[in-house]
C-alpha cells in the first residue's frame, strides 16, 4: 500500500469529500490553495482574523444546509470562540428539540514538542470532553487521520478534529480507495498481555517505541490507541485490561482533570473490570505547567519513552 503523510491524509479527506457533495465548503484565516484552486472561492474562503466570527458563521452555514469544515490552526485560538463552541454548536439541535442538525467539522492542531511556547503547545481536548453535543476525534495514523476525517465531514453532528503538530510530516500507509472510519472504535496497535497501555495522538508512537524497549527485557505490552474521545470506545479498553490486568494511561496534555484521568475511570469503574486488576492504574502525562519554549525544558516535561517504561515496570509490580 502506499504510504503519505499525515497532511496529506487530511488534504486528500478534503479533496474527496468536496467532490462527493457539493454542499461541503471551507472556511479558515489562510486558504488551501490546492483545494481553492479546484473548488473556487465561494466553497473555499478566507475568512477575517476573527475566530468567533467564523466558528459562529458555520453553525449559521450548517443550519442553512451547507456542510462546513473549519480550520482554525492552532488549538489556542479556540479560546476567543468559546461561546460560539459550548453556547452554540454544542447545544443547538438539542435547543431546537432535535428538529435540525448541524454538520460542522472543526480542525485545530494540539501539541508540544514544536518550541512553540506555552500558548501554542496546549492540548485542551479534555476541556471539550465535559461539554455534551460535541463529538472529538484525536487521529494518530495517515490512515486514521483520512479515514475519520471523512467520517466526521459525513457526520451530522459538530465535530472537533484534534491534529497533532508533530505529525505533520510522519508518513504511513493510506489506500486510495474509498474507506472511512467509524467513531468510538479503538484501534489495537500492538498485542500483549502483561500491560495495557492506553495512548493518545503522538504518544501513540512513544508508546509503541516504549513496547518495543520492553519486549527485550520479557515485558509484554499491549497498545491501545481510542482514535476518537466521544465517543470513546470503553469495551476494547476494558476487555484488555481485564486480559492484562493493568493499565497505563500516556497523554501529553497537563495531568489534573485530564483525558487520562477519564479513561482510567472507565477501568476502575466498572465492577467486573476492576476486579481483574492487579495494580493501580497509572498516569504518565504533562504535570501541571505551561509548555516551556526552552527545548531542553520542554523535553523535560513531556512524557517520553523512558517514562513510560517506568510506569509499565510501576505497573508489573
Amino acid at each position: 500500500m502506499r504510504e503519505i503523510t499525515y497532511a496529506e491524509a487530511a488534504a486528500e479527506a478534503l479533496r474527496e469529500e468536496f467532490r462527493r457533495d457539493d454542499r461541503t465548503v471551507h472556511l479558515s484565516t489562510d486558504a488551501p490553495l490546492q483545494l481553492q484552486k479546484e473548488f473556487g472561492r465561494d466553497r473555499v474562503r478566507v475568512t477575517p482574523i476573527s475566530e468567533s466570527a467564523f466558528v459562529g458563521a458555520a453553525i449559521g452555514l450548517a443550519g442553512s444546509g451547507f456542510r462546513p469544515v473549519v480550520n482554525i490552526r492552532m488549538a489556542t485560538f479556540m479560546f476567543v470562540a468559546m461561546d460560539q463552541f459550548i453556547n452554540q454548536a454544542a447545544k443547538i439541535t438539542y435547543m431546537f428539540g432535535g428538529q435540525a442538525r448541524f454538520p460542522i467539522v472543526y480542525r485545530v492542531s494540539v501539541g508540544a514538542g514544536m518550541s512553540m511556547a506555552a500558548q501554542h503547545s496546549i492540548s485542551p481536548y479534555s476541556m471539550f470532553m465535559n461539554i455534551p453535543g460535541i463529538k472529538l476525534i484525536i487521529p494518530s495514523t495517515p490512515y486514521d487521520m483520512k479515514g475519520l476525517l471523512k467520517t466526521a465531514i459525513r457526520d451530522n453532528n459538530p465535530v472537533l478534529s484534534f491534529e497533532h503538530t508533530a505529525l505533520g510530516q510522519v508518513k504511513g500507509e493510506a489506500p486510495e480507495e474509498e474507506y472511512t472510519i467509524p467513531f468510538g472504535k479503538a484501534a489495537l496497535r500492538r498485542q500483549g498481555s502483561d500491560v495495557t497501555v492506553v495512548a493518545l495522538a503522538n504518544m501513540v508512537h512513544v508508546a509503541l517505541e516504549a513496547a518495543r524497549e520492553l519486549e527485550k527485557e520479557g515485558v509484554s505490552v499491549e497498545v491501545i490507541d481510542p482514535r476518537t474521545l466521544v465517543p470513546l470506545d470503553k469495551a476494547s479498553i476494558r476487555e484488555s485490561v481485564a486480559r492484562t490486568g493493568r493499565l497505563v494511561v500516556v497523554d501529553e496534555a497537563c495531568q489534573t482533570g485530564g483525558a487520562a484521568a477519564e479513561i482510567a475511570s472507565v477501568v476502575v469503574e466498572d465492577s467486573q473490570t476492576f476486579k481483574r486488576l492487579r495494580s493501580a492504574p497509572v498516569r504518565v502525562c504533562a504535570p501541571d505547567v505551561p509548555i516551556p519554549y526552552s527545548p531542553p525544558m520542554e523535553k523535560f516535561v513531556l512524557p517520553d519513552k523512558q517514562r513510560v517504561m517506568a510506569a509499565v515496570k510501576e505497573a508489573l509490580k
